[in-house]
């Protein structure tokens, strides 16, 4: 989260440190105090987990210009990895286990990013798409994954560092949010490095991007694993902290087509535009259950709210890529110098 601050400049005249300072302080220090367990469990948690998740596919597509289908088996790959390593792994702390997910994701992201070094565009999509359908058919076939449970859902270990607990909502929301803030700041200074900079030739021209000597194969490589390593800990978050139980239904296809809806909505290649869309991704369904149950009262059926989701979605999304194909952030930022222009 510190680079939203980075990147946000409503207050030119404050340092973006400091920008980063007052709203990490705003987030540990004001919100669990005035937060209800509401905002924790059904708002702040998935917003957490989708935002991380939006921001390692906001590297791999928006950064670097491969079109991935497969996120949610990156995240169901780093869910299940940091099960099993804490399950299985006598004395490892849970830093540890949520590191080697990563890792774990990261080398599934490359074996199914080595397409990406012959196929382009709708190709590579479709070959993306393969590792949401065999990663969830290997956690379904396997019992050994999720610890020979009949049912196929297990219950997260109790969420524990240095001794602390961290089994509360706020408890919860501070672990999320801690590892949000760090990653976020590592994918900030990565795209603003030289190795972004490389990303960002290889989506534009790859030609042009071999010829002045950037190695086209190990970056796109590079992008799948960074994406997926961050991906792979977003699943920690949405199983260990929002979910508490690890199960492959919470990681199915519609999750996929969520992050990168996700990255659409709210702009591709922007980190803030992972935070943007993810904040609309998870309000938009509380809206509109609460405005529907306002209008119809007790005759307001689920089967139509998830219907009346995902049309108002899709023209939400269509509407963003006709008429403001940069998303919320390139909306938000309009709307910030208009009203700078107006004040002056």
């Amino acid at each position: 989260m510190a680079a939203i601050a980075g990147d946000f400049s409503s207050v030119p005249a404050l340092p973006k440190w400091v920008l980063a300072f007052l709203l990490l302080a705003f987030a540990y220090g004001v919100v669990p105090l005035i937060g209800s367990s509401y905002l924790f469990e059904a708002i702040l948690l998935p917003f957490l987990a989708l935002s991380l998740a939006g921001v390692g596919l906001n590297i791999l597509t928006g950064y670097a210009g491969q079109v991935s289908l497969g996120s949610a088996a990156f995240m169901a790959a780093g869910a299940f990895a940091a099960y099993n390593f804490n399950l299985r792994v006598e004395g490892l702390p849970l830093i540890g286990s949520i590191v080697l997910a990563g890792i774990v994701a990261a080398a599934i992201g490359i074996v199914f990013g080595l397409p990406s070094l012959r196929l382009k565009g709708f190709y590579l999509a479709v070959s993306t798409l393969a590792a949401q359908f065999f990663v969830q058919w290997a956690l379904t076939k396997f019992s050994w994954f999720s610890d020979n449970s009949a049912s196929g859902v297990i219950d997260t270990p109790r969420l524990s560092i240095a001794g602390f607990a961290l089994d509360g909502a706020i408890g919860r929301y501070l672990f999320a949010l801690t590892i949000v803030s760090i990653l976020t700041f590592f994918a900030y200074r990565l795209v603003s490095s030289q190795t972004g900079r490389n990303f960002i030739a290889i989506r534009d021209n790859e030609t042009a991007a071999s010829i002045i000597g950037i190695p086209v194969l190990r970056t796109k490589l590079l992008a799948f694993a960074i994406s997926s390593f961050i991906i792979g800990v977003a699943g920690v978050i949405w199983a260990f902290a929002y979910l508490r139980t690890v199960e492959p239904d919470g990681f199915d296809l519609d999750r996929s087509f969520q992050i990168l809806f996700i990255i659409i909505i709210g702009g591709l290649a922007s980190i803030r535009g992972a935070f943007f869309g993810a904040a609309l991704i998870v309000v938009f369904p509380l809206g509109l259950s609460r405005l529907g149950g306002f209008l119809l009262g007790d005759g307001f059926d689920s089967g139509v709210l998830d219907m009346s989701q995902r049309i108002v979605l899709g023209a939400l999304i269509i509407l963003f890529l006709i008429l403001e194909p940069d998303g919320l952030v390139a909306l938000w930022d309009r709307v910030r110098r208009r009203l700078a222009w107006q004040s002056t």
